[in-house]
């Protein structure tokens, strides 16, 4: 085996191992019982990855924009943009579900549990929240490793891989970063803060 292969073999193989960390470890902080005291701040974080999440889905469009017209250096600084927000995202996603309790959606009276009241006047909305929520979910485990490939092949000049990896991770993470906000409107009436 060349030196290429075995580094390609290393790098996807790191790149496996950090996909399933980030979801394990999102998965324990937001089931951890004693959530870690922060102060008051982070009950602002949901509403700054509702602006990342908007202006990731911005910056993804005008990359696409942009590779169509053959741009790859504008295509290229949107992508590095893209991957920074992302980044940021997910410390302030961890940030907050490590200091915060769950918002639960139709939790009018912010006890933390839903009543039969409260889930009878959500009835109708609780299903679709549901549904954007866990697809939204599913997609942002997959979006990592799809992304952290397209990021090494495009990185390491492996254009023709790189290609094929993004006809999969683009639409997922657009997909990922638009329902993301789509969840924030409408859980945003819930938050106590």
């Amino acid at each position: 085996m060349n030196k290429s292969a075995n580094t390609n073999r290393r790098y996807l193989n790191l790149i496996k191992v950090v996909s399933l960390l980030i979801p394990v470890i999102v998965f324990t902080l937001l089931f951890i019982p004693e959530k870690l005291s922060a102060g008051t701040w982070v009950y602002t974080l949901p509403h700054l990855n509702a602006i990342i999440n908007s202006t990731t889905s911005l910056i993804l469009i005008s990359a696409f924009i942009s590779i169509l017209g053959k741009n790859i250096k504008a295509h290229r600084g949107f992508m590095m943009t893209a991957f920074g927000m992302g980044v940021i995202f997910l410390i302030s996603y961890v940030t907050y579900h490590s200091t915060a309790d769950s918002t639960l959606f139709g939790d009018i009276n912010f006890d933390g549990e839903l009543d039969d009241i409260e889930r009878q006047a959500v009835e109708d909305t609780r299903s679709l929240y549901l549904f954007f929520l866990l697809s939204h979910i599913l997609c942002s485990i997959a979006v990592v490793p799809l992304v952290l490939i397209a990021f090494y092949f495009s990185l390491t000049g492996q254009i023709p891989r790189h290609k094929k990896i993004v006809r999969f991770a683009f639409p997922v993470w657009l997909y990922v970063s638009i329902t993301g906000v789509i969840v924030y409107f409408m859980i945003r009436p819930y938050y106590q803060y």
